[in-house]
């Protein structure tokens, strides 16, 4: 059994998994995100009706490889405020069922077009609202796009990234004029 040699298409997959996993893991989301595999606890909303939203969420602010958990916050959030507020909660619920059954699972361009035919709705509006007040203000969504945080308590961005344009090419000394300080 020892003497036994493993084929190498076996050795590849079994490893191609392992490393995957350790890539992932090791990525700076993996740090902040409650896992692969969340959860989040709805009071006003069913199970499918958080997947609707959650769907409603992602199709408005498409972000392909931020991770569902920043979007699961979005959701959270719009379920704490329509436990609190019973008009917010007929309207979400309203919104929903005008989605039709399925929305859900539905492709891109088809979730596209039938939030299209709802964008003047209060639910449309809450929706897309809620999303950007919430979705951009989390940890994930500031390691997925590499914002630092501010940086008052930090020295300010004078000496703390101010200059840190890669993409320009840099500028003679003599044309740059006083540094304030």
């Amino acid at each position: 059994m020892a003497d036994e040699i493993l084929p190498r298409r076996e050795f590849l997959k079994a490893t191609t998994g392992l490393i995957t996993g350790l890539v992932v893991a090791g990525s700076p989301l993996a740090l902040i995100a409650p896992g692969r595999a969340w959860a989040v606890d709805l009071t006003a909303f069913t199970s499918p009706e958080g997947t609707v939203l959650m769907r409603v969420s992602r199709t408005i602010m498409p972000h392909d490889k931020l991770d569902d958990a920043a979007y699961a916050l979005v959701i959270q959030a719009i379920d704490r405020d329509a436990t609190k507020d019973s008009n917010l909660h007929g309207m979400i619920h309203e919104g929903i069922a005008s989605l039709g059954s399925g929305f859900a699972s539905k492709p891109e361009a088809e979730r596209v077009a039938a939030l299209k035919k709802i964008e003047a709705s209060e639910f449309f509006r809450t929706m897309r609202r809620r999303t950007v007040e919430i979705l951009y203000t989390t940890p994930m969504a500031y390691a997925y796009f590499g914002y630092e945080g501010e940086a008052f308590t930090k020295g300010g961005y004078l000496t703390r990234g101010f200059n840190d344009l890669r993409w320009l090419p840099e500028v003679p000394i003599e044309d740059s004029g006083p540094m304030p300080i």
